[in-house]
């Protein structure tokens, strides 16, 4: 029996990056031996067993053998006769075909060296169609591989075998979580845009969010998006949340913003009016396809609705200003608000050639709302003791004053 650490650990440290996870695999044992040797087992599809004491995972040798449509239609066999190589060739990549023994040797029999060095992406066999998550998890890898100075690129071979899985229908087979599940973690890597063009130049992200996909092309008034591009325009917002280190809801709406302007006439271009509230039915759409937690969804509507809204608040009146607090629920939930204000802001300063912007809407937006928040509701009402109707127009009226009291001498409208 010999170990090997695997994958994305002897990748990781290859190019110099710390290693969160570490997981092995087991040449010439059997499940007895691991379970005699003190493993735990934990795997469902294939023979997985956590070490005793430092609970990493260790995994037999195994091949594999295509079944059926999906990640999931796959028949894994395993033995004490397959070998190291057999192990790897199944895996997606060549820079994750890599394995190191305890001694520190690396075994490479695909040249995932070679290809750190010079930043590609290649699948290690053909095998790699039998799988579409591989997609996925691909583009997720030109997310994260962001590295001066220059990205990481997608071999010409992988990405003509990439557009042959997308034109038999693989991806279509996608179960929503586990599209999902991959989104959001490209979304929380350090450039996100890179997934979004791998996913949009194979073919895959019409088929996944054709929503998205059909931004591109759409133009924009130049004097205030000099991208032009709609889709360029929302590839340098969520890149902006992710530079900020914002959280996963708010890089998803500053994502879904401007899906709207996918469905604006072109005999209008480059005007959108109405945007906002197109994009709003679009993004429920979407985020019910692919069963998008509640707190993605619920900041990226808000945000799709009201983000043109907050580069107006300076003109609006005070009780425009409590309409717009009271629709987004700003008083129950204000730190949801507060997120809206980021994403808005992140639409601001999503945009190439524009320097001096200035946005103080965020923040003018933030202390009126203070301002309408420190009333007393309570003594309020108590002026109002047995006429229940009436008090809540009290408050209402109460909280337009203090609005009106912060607008009259906000350092914003000076």
């Amino acid at each position: 029996m010999k170990t090997y650490v695997v994958g994305g650990a002897v990748r990781d440290a290859l190019l110099g990056l710390p290693v969160q996870d570490r997981d092995h695999v087991v040449i010439g044992a059997t499940p007895e031996q691991m379970l005699v040797a003190g493993f735990t087992p934990v795997g469902k599809d294939f023979p997985v067993f956590l070490h005793p004491k430092t609970h990493e995972e260790y995994a037999l040798a195994r091949t594999e053998r295509k079944t059926a449509a999906g990640y999931k239609g796959f028949v894994f066999h395993t033995d004490q006769g397959v070998t190291l190589e057999q192990d790897l060739i199944r895996r997606d990549l060549t820079i994750n075909a890599i394995a190191q023994d305890e001694d520190g040797v690396l075994t490479d029999p695909f040249h995932g060296q070679q290809d750190l060095q010079n930043k590609i992406f290649r699948h290690v066999s053909d095998a790699f169609a039998e799988d579409p998550v591989r997609i996925l998890r691909l583009a997720r890898f030109a997310a994260r591989f962001s590295i001066a100075p220059h990205d990481f690129v997608v071999a010409p071979e992988t990405m003509s075998l990439m557009r042959e899985v997308v034109a038999a229908g693989e991806v279509d087979a996608l179960v929503p979580e586990r599209v999902w599940q991959e989104l959001s973690r490209g979304l929380m890597e350090v450039k996100p845009s890179r997934m979004f063009e791998v996913l949009r130049e194979c073919g895959a992200l019409q088929r996944l969010l054709p929503e998205l996909d059909a931004l591109w092309g759409v133009p924009q008034p130049a004097q205030y998006h000099p991208e032009i591009d709609t889709g360029v325009h929302v590839m340098l917002v969520v890149d902006y949340a992710a530079q900020q280190e914002f959280s996963l809801p708010i890089r998803f709406a500053a994502l879904m913003h401007d899906l709207g302007k996918g469905t604006s006439p072109p005999e209008n271009w480059p005007s959108h009016h109405g945007h906002e509230q197109r994009g709003v039915a679009l993004v429920e759409a979407l985020c019910q396809r692919l069963k998008v937690p509640s707190d993605c969804r619920d900041l990226a509507v808000m945000t799709t609705r009201d983000h043109g809204n907050v580069g107006r608040v300076l003109e609006m009146r005070p009780a425009t200003l409590l309409e717009l607090f009271e629709r987004c629920d700003a008083f129950r939930k204000p730190q949801r608000f507060l997120d809206m204000l980021t994403a808005a802001e992140c639409d601001c300063f999503g945009r190439s050639g524009l320097i001096d912007i200035r946005f103080p809407q965020p923040a003018f937006l933030g202390q009126a709302l203070a301002a309408a928040q420190a009333l007393n509701a309570g003594e309020i009402a108590k002026g109002y003791l047995g006429q229940p109707q009436k008090i809540a127009e009290a408050i209402r009226i109460a909280r337009i004053e203090a609005i009106r009291q912060y607008r009259g001498k906000s350092e914003f409208l000076e």
